[in-house]
């Protein structure tokens, strides 16, 4: 039986896709960059997920990720600016954006009360949080297991053995990896970290045409809603 949910943010919970989009639109004509048109969208999907995998593989911090990013989107895009100048604009309109997925609060009204609710992300902590509670979803969590916050990247070892011996010392001392279930849109860091740990999984496709029919989570989900029959 499932007492415990952790709940990924970006494009889980919030729609880090749909603020992208709006931030590139806004941030090209506040520059005075090329306009902002949809094909430049799947060119920062594709470098930032790269970069994102090496986060989880350890290969790469944070740190320089940060530093790279938008040079590298920019390169590819024929734009002649400063990715820096760009990330900090990027990093400052991230930090107050909560656009929620469609259904997101309706399935943590549901979850609250049933379950032990955490949130389980990659970034920095700060923001994270500060985001949930611009999008008044701070209240429905116990925990926040944010990678800056914990040490390591979901979903190295280290980053659920942090989970759950924060869980098992703060009510759960017998709970069991099978009681445990991780809920997110990424196959890597969600579905296949929380797989190996011995977790329920589900993945929610948000919409993603990339992902298998048939990919190694126990649910898939095509909207959030869709978990009330799991749950």
């Amino acid at each position: 039986m499932i007492k415990v949910v952790l709940i990924d943010i970006d494009n889980t919970l919030l729609s880090f896709s749909g603020y992208v989009k709006e931030t590139m639109k806004e941030g090209f004509a506040h520059f005075g960059l090329k306009p902002y048109s949809e094909d430049m969208f799947a060119i920062f999907e594709r470098i930032n997920n790269s970069l994102w995998r090496q986060i989880e593989q350890g290969t790469m911090s944070l740190e320089e990720l940060i530093g790279c990013r938008w040079n590298r989107i920019f390169q590819e895009l024929g734009i002649d600016f400063n990715g820096r100048v760009f990330e900090s604009y990027f990093r400052e309109k991230l930090f107050d954006s909560a656009i929620p997925e469609e259904g997101a609060m309706e399935l943590l009204e549901y979850l609250q009360g049933k379950y032990t609710v955490c949130v389980a992300s990659n970034g920095p902590y700060d923001q994270q949080k500060h985001r949930m509670k611009l999008g008044n979803m701070d209240r429905f969590f116990a925990h926040y297991f944010v990678s800056s916050n914990v040490g390591f990247p979901k979903p190295s070892k280290e980053f659920f053995d942090y989970c759950f011996k924060a869980l098992q010392e703060a009510g759960f001392p017998r709970l069991g990896p099978e009681e445990v279930m991780i809920i997110g849109d990424s196959i890597t860091s969600d579905i296949s970290g929380g797989r190996e740990y011995g977790f329920k999984t589900c993945l929610y496709r948000n919409g993603s045409a990339s992902v298998s029919e048939k990919p190694e989570a126990d649910y898939v989900v095509d909207r959030l809603e869709e978990i009330k029959a799991i749950l």
